[in-house]
């Protein structure tokens, strides 16, 4: 069998950090308090996944696959799991939990692991020709009688076409529930009043999005996988893009900068907690300094997620999204802010409503859009927590503001 000399240049260079950067944001999305998250989970399995698609392209496009010819197409079936862990990323991101039915996306995947056994398990011969018809077709071919049929679906013909028709349609998942998400938050999804954290999981839809469009360029221009080198570094962009959002510290993990929506003045003052909830949580093990830690990382989920605007929010789904119990978060909100969950929820949802009242781009709504937008399924119950919070409806709230 003819090899080639190792090729080593600024694409396989690129390449093999995007691998190196994967390996670590995969691993630091699973340890830790972090791995309780959903879309940390997602996103640590994306990166993962990713590693593995990197590695196979990076060994064939450096000649290293000569070495290596059993990983030869290895990675395949991670072409259709990166598109369902990215929506599950940005659904999760959005929602703290998986999409329903989740499990019918990972069919295809399932489909094509089984299918690769039939191509995994061939002599090496098998696998060499494999590997020059896609990346050194100028070699000549060795005589090879494989142990079994290979691609028992006759699917593998397609594998091109299939992978973009993937990307395609998460992409536009991921599109589309970004999407509703500003339209339910803030009507538009330019909105300038966007929270952060909105604003990036845009910005990674988009980057993904455009994925797809140069896998179409890549195989227009290139025959069989010559320019997968080209999608290995795009997909090394994403990754840094990530690690740059890590690195910086943004809302998107641990951002501790102020709301670019400040809450408005009207948000009353805590009140002191009653002795009732005082001695209800005075056997509790939890320290003052974790009560501390539970209530900065609160206020800063509350100040760039805004996730008392979801309609089904409950205190056990708070509670994972700040990696903690629902015990925990019930005793900080007693202890630190003097609110049972259901009078915080009230509360910042109230004050999202004056907002939104007052804010040009959504006077002109109705209230009972406002009390949907804000997380209320019934306008009535907005209408009396309104009313207990502020004294006075949000009609009269709306008037005094105008005439002022």
């Amino acid at each position: 069998m003819q090899t080639l000399p190792l090729h080593f240049d600024l694409y396989a260079l690129v390449i093999l950090l995007g691998i190196a950067q994967a390996l670590f944001l995969g691993v630091f999305f699973l340890t830790g308090h972090r791995r309780q998250s959903v879309s940390n989970l997602c996103l640590g399995l994306l990166m993962l996944a990713t590693a593995a698609m990197q590695t196979e392209m990076w060994l064939e496009y450096t000649n290293y696959m000569f070495r290596t010819l059993p990983l030869i197409d290895s990675a395949e079936p991670f072409n259709f799991i990166i598109g369902p862990l990215f929506y599950f990323f940005v659904f999760g991101r959005l929602h703290s939990q998986l999409p329903q039915r989740w499990g019918w996306h990972l069919i295809p995947f399932a489909v094509w692991l089984v299918n690769a056994v039939t191509w995994l398990y061939q002599p090496e011969t098998f696998f060499y020709n494999s590997y020059i018809s896609a990346w050194h077709p100028e070699l000549p071919y060795v005589p090879s009688e494989p142990y079994q049929t290979d691609d028992f679906t006759g699917l593998r013909n397609y594998i091109n076409e299939l992978t973009l028709l993937s990307c395609l349609v998460y992409s536009a998942l991921s599109i589309r529930v970004v999407y509703r998400a500003y339209q339910t938050r803030y009507g538009s999804i330019w909105s300038p009043d966007a929270d952060p954290s909105l604003r990036t999981l845009r910005s990674l839809v988009v980057l993904n999005s455009l994925f797809p469009l140069l896998i179409v360029i890549t195989k227009t221009r290139f025959p069989e996988d010559l320019g997968d080198h080209i999608l290995a570094s795009y997909l090394t962009l994403i990754i840094y893009v990530t690690s740059f959002l890590v690195m910086r510290g943004s809302d998107f993990f641990r951002d501790h900068q102020a709301p670019l929506v400040p809450m408005p003045e009207t948000l009353p003052t805590a009140p002191e907690p009653p002795v009732e909830s005082r001695k209800k949580y005075e056997k509790s093990a939890l320290t003052n300094e974790q009560k501390e830690a539970i209530l900065a990382r609160l206020t800063h989920l509350t100040q760039t997620q805004k996730p008392y605007l979801d309609n089904d929010l409950s205190l056990s789904k708070l509670a994972e999204r700040l990696g903690t119990s629902p015990h925990y978060v019930s005793q900080v909100l007693n202890d630190q802010l003097g609110q049972t969950f259901f009078d915080w929820l009230a509360t910042h949802r109230i004050a999202e409503a004056q907002r939104l009242l007052n804010h040009p781009d959504t006077s002109h709504l109705k209230i009972d859009e406002i009390a949907e937008r804000v997380g209320y399924n019934a306008p009535s119950a907005f209408h009396t927590a309104f009313k207990r919070i502020t004294g006075q409806t949000p009609a009269s709230f709306r008037s005094a503001r105008t005439s002022s």
